[in-house]
């Protein structure tokens, strides 16, 4: 693809991958703690943002995401950070830029969820996600963002106010919701909010987090059958269930819950997520991606299975020269084993 193309462009050339996955996977390099999950990293250590945003690159990923996901004003006041609010915005999209620009990637600004929203008092409490939202966009803006991704939205008011934001400073807009229960807060299936999203003038909808592939894909065949425009689905790479269908509510018997930090027993093979990603082109879902608990082994692991070549490829496996699994190598190391078994 050339470096040129838009978003709307790439998506409608094939399929986008955009991966995610930063805040846990920077709470486990030790850049960020777990419970507040404020994007922090991006004032204290801006090397290992920039390391991660790298690698996903070269993993394959078409988009560099601004680390802005809880860098909002609700969620830095929990660390007392509010003050450093509007820096961190601009020096996540600045960091994005600059690895963004080591490849063909686009740069994507992101709004994310924020409680301050109750479906229950909708005249009170929009305005107040909306500003944060808008403020959090014009700051995006202001670095030349090419699009602005609003995630893990759980409700369709709340993601309307978020695509107003985004839509007010003509951007093309990506909304993905989370589907932490059968339907949305405020109480919409999946796919009506999301076609009510597509009329309002969302560019790409469909969900992210809290589900894996397992529970995820269902939902999102329901969301492609639903709309016309383009479809989104970044799921967590945990092995969710029928019975325990979000990470959240995964636990091992006779313990506490895994969430949030418990969750390594349940994480997907690259080869699942492999497999994740041709069941997405199959359903013809174009904008694939990946959230909470993903590396980017998981990310090369989509893009090989699209069928591409990526810079990282140079380092996947490759069994045969294993000293114990490969045959050729078994063969050339025979003369030397016999003798040490003498």
């Amino acid at each position: 693809m050339q470096p040129s193309l838009t978003l709307l462009e790439r998506l409608q050339q094939g399929i986008v991958i955009g991966a995610e996955g930063y805040l846990f996977e920077l709470e486990r390099r030790g850049y960020l703690k777990a419970g507040a999950y404020v994007p922090e990293v991006v004032l204290d250590f801006p090397d290992a943002v920039k390391q991660l945003h790298r690698e996903f690159l070269r993993a394959g990923s078409d988009i560099m995401l601004a680390f802005t996901y809880y860098g909002h004003r609700e969620k830095m006041k929990v660390i007392g950070r509010e003050n450093e609010l509007e820096k961190l915005n601009h020096q996540a999209v600045q960091i994005a830029k600059e690895i963004a620009a080591e490849g063909n990637a686009l740069v994507a600004g992101n709004i994310s969820n924020t409680w301050v929203y109750d479906p229950k008092h909708h005249a009170e409490t929009a305005p107040l996600a909306y500003n944060i939202f808008e403020e959090q966009v014009r700051w995006a803006m202001d670095e030349g963002v090419d699009f602005v991704l609003a995630e893990t939205i759980d409700s369709l008011g709340k993601a309307r106010e978020a695509l107003k934001a985004i839509k007010q400073f003509d951007l093309p807009a990506v909304i993905m919701l989370s589907s932490i229960a059968d339907v949305t807060r405020d109480g919409f299936t999946y796919s009506e909010a999301c076609q009510r999203l597509e009329e309002a003038g969302a560019d790409v909808v469909g969900l992210n987090c809290t589900r894996g592939p397992a529970t995820m894909m269902p939902i999102v065949a329901e969301v492609r059958d639903a709309v016309k425009c383009h479809v989104a689905a970044v799921p967590v790479t945990y092995r969710t269930t029928p019975e325990q269908p979000t990470f959240q509510s995964l636990k091992e018997p006779d313990r506490e819950r895994a969430f949030p930090i418990e969750l390594d027993p349940f994480e997907h093979t690259r080869s699942e997520m492999a497999a994740f990603a041709r069941e997405c082109k199959k359903m013809g879902v174009n904008y694939i991606g990946t959230c909470c608990g993903a590396g980017p082994h998981h990310v090369r692991a989509i893009a090989e299975a699209l069928g591409r070549t990526v810079p990282s490829s140079r380092y996947s496996p490759d069994l045969s020269q294993h000293a114990m699994l490969g045959k050729a190598v078994l063969e050339h190391n025979k003369p030397d084993m016999d003798r040490w078994k003498d």
